[in-house]
């Protein structure tokens, strides 16, 4: 729906807005003086060079009475945007029925370019556990209508809660079926833990092409960003559920550990370098993901980590673990575990991160403790036979890290945790145990590990490569080498895991089958097969 009804914005132009409304209807600026936006001009009457919606809408970050909305204004998504250097105002409305008759909310946002003409809406007053739907217009032009939900009150007793994992999308090595499928399931939201975006250069033989090499700058970063959401089974997912994000390597550079680049012969090995780079990655993912105004960025700064809770049934702790993290010792790379390792100082989170889902833990009420984040945290000897090895980029080159959290999910025993993991574009369901080298210690959790979207082509059920060292690790229960998603239903009983598998990417008509169905019981650490 693009044709507008009488809608005017005159009377919120020429009425008194004060400074504070206008900081509101901004949103955050970075980098940037605050009173730069009153010295740019609104433009009244809006005329786009094409559809400015090209980007979709999202939604996300829902608590029982509030959720925000975003979209986009880019007429020119791939140059840019295509908006000339003003302010733009937004109209929003949000509406109990997908024909938007009966309107709840409704208000005016200021789109500005500093943001990229990006907004996000925070809706507030709204009822818990309800479904909404909500639309932009800007000019004569409407947005498509997209849909989203509130999350419980903190002590409602919920008896269901249905999301999928998602990660890893790399734009070059496929199509986004999945998400074509995932739009039709019947899910309350949808988790994102990272590779939203990748960085490099054109590759040969890609699927879809790249319209640029290595993004470096703000520009690059938007641009690419806008080439994702250009995706139409992307955009239907946004539009059908709200969304809980988090980053991982990617949005930023392959393997990047704080203000370490860890990609050699590339001009920002120099750590202030690299900082600028992160700040315009960062400003970038803050524009274009449906995120909480506290998450804004400040420079090379950004407030990702946090938690959201679903009644008593379920908290979700979100991770950062590349803002924070020491380097990767050994070199990166898959090693034997060098002294390094083994530095108590050496952390993936940070100190204060890692205090603060200690914390958090602790403290929780719900029935399930999701740890939502981006690396494996399961120990996974990659050598068949004598002798071991380790990836340096996941919680495995960070042993100190990893048993403290082992030890404390042992010694503090939290309501059934789950750890959310993506990145290695494999399926994986894994038992958290207190000693990986013991079989025989306890269980104490358990890690359920999504394939890719995309990235790493079609893939195959299986992988004589890993299957070869899986002896090797007997808390591993399963691995798969399609790409899809996981979708996941809770209950205060049980959590079950469907692993969905695509039968191709490369093509837009892959096949979505289930390829395997996980099951844990509550008060029962480990992983059954159902």
């Amino acid at each position: 729906m693009r044709v507008l009804n009488h809608r005017t914005f005159e009377r919120f132009l020429n009425s008194k807005v004060n400074r504070r409304n206008l900081i509101l209807g901004a949103g955050a600026l970075t980098g940037f003086a605050i009173a730069n936006q009153f010295q740019q001009r609104v433009l009244a009457q809006v005329k786009f060079s094409s559809y400015p919606f090209t980007l979709g809408v999202a939604s996300g970050e829902p608590y029982p009475t509030s959720v925000i909305l975003w979209t986009r204004l880019a007429p020119e998504p791939l140059n840019g945007g295509g908006m000339p250097q003003v302010n733009v105002p937004i109209h929003w409305e949000v509406a109990t029925d997908s024909n938007m008759r009966n309107i709840v909310a409704k208000g005016t946002e200021i789109a500005i370019p500093e943001l990229a003409h990006s907004v996000r809406v925070e809706v507030n007053q709204l009822k818990p556990e309800t479904w909404y739907w909500y639309r932009f217009t800007s000019g004569t032009e409407e947005s498509p209508i997209g849909r989203t939900r509130t999350a419980p009150r903190r002590e409602s007793n919920v008896s269901k809660l249905a999301f999928a994992l998602a990660n890893c999308q790399q734009y070059q090595t496929g199509y986004y079926t999945a998400y074509k499928y995932m739009a039709q399931e019947d899910l309350d939201l949808v988790v994102h833990v990272g590779d939203y975006i990748y960085e490099g250069a054109i590759a040969p033989n890609a699927i879809r092409n790249y319209t640029s090499t290595e993004i470096f700058t703000l520009e690059d970063y938007r641009n690419r960003h806008a080439l994702y959401k250009t995706d139409e089974n992307l955009q239907a997912a946004h539009a059908a559920f709200p969304w809980i994000v988090t980053w991982d390597d990617h949005e930023v550079e392959n393997n990047y550990a704080n203000d370490i680049s860890e990609i050699d012969n590339e001009p920002d090995q120099d750590p202030a370098v690299f900082l600028q780079r992160r700040a315009f990655a960062y400003q970038a993912y803050y524009e274009h993901m449906p995120l909480r105004p506290f998450s804004r960025p400040s420079g090379p700064d950004m407030q990702l980590y946090r938690r959201l809770e679903f009644g008593k049934l379920a908290t979700f702790h979100v991770l950062d673990t590349r803002q924070y993290r020491t380097d990767q010792p050994c070199g990166d790379g898959t090693k034997e575990r060098c002294p390094e390792v083994f530095d108590s100082n050496a952390t993936i989170t940070g100190q204060r991160q890692e205090n603060w889902l200690y914390r958090g833990l602790d403290r929780s009420q719900a029935q399930w403790n999701v740890i939502a984040q981006q690396v494996m945290v399961a120990q996974r000897d990659l050598t068949p036979g004598p002798g071991q090895t380790f990836s340096m980029d996941k919680w495995d080159g960070y042993y100190a890290s990893q048993r403290r959290l082992m030890n404390f999910l042992e010694q503090r025993k939290p309501s059934n945790p789950i750890v959310l993991t993506g990145d290695v574009h494999n399926n994986w369901a894994i038992d958290l145990k207190a000693d990986f080298d013991n079989p025989e210690s306890a269980t104490v959790g358990s890690e359920f590990v999504g394939t890719s979207i995309t990235s790493g082509g079609d893939g195959a059920d299986s992988n004589p490569t890993v299957e070869a060292y899986l002896p090797d690790n007997p808390h591993i229960k399963f691995f798969n080498n399609q790409r899809g998603y996981v979708r996941f239903t809770i209950t205060p009983e049980l959590w079950t895991s469907d692993y969905k598998v695509l039968s191709n990417v490369t093509t837009p008509f892959g096949t979505l089958s289930n390829r395997a169905t996980f099951v844990v019981e509550n008060g029962r650490p480990g992983i059954q097969s159902a």
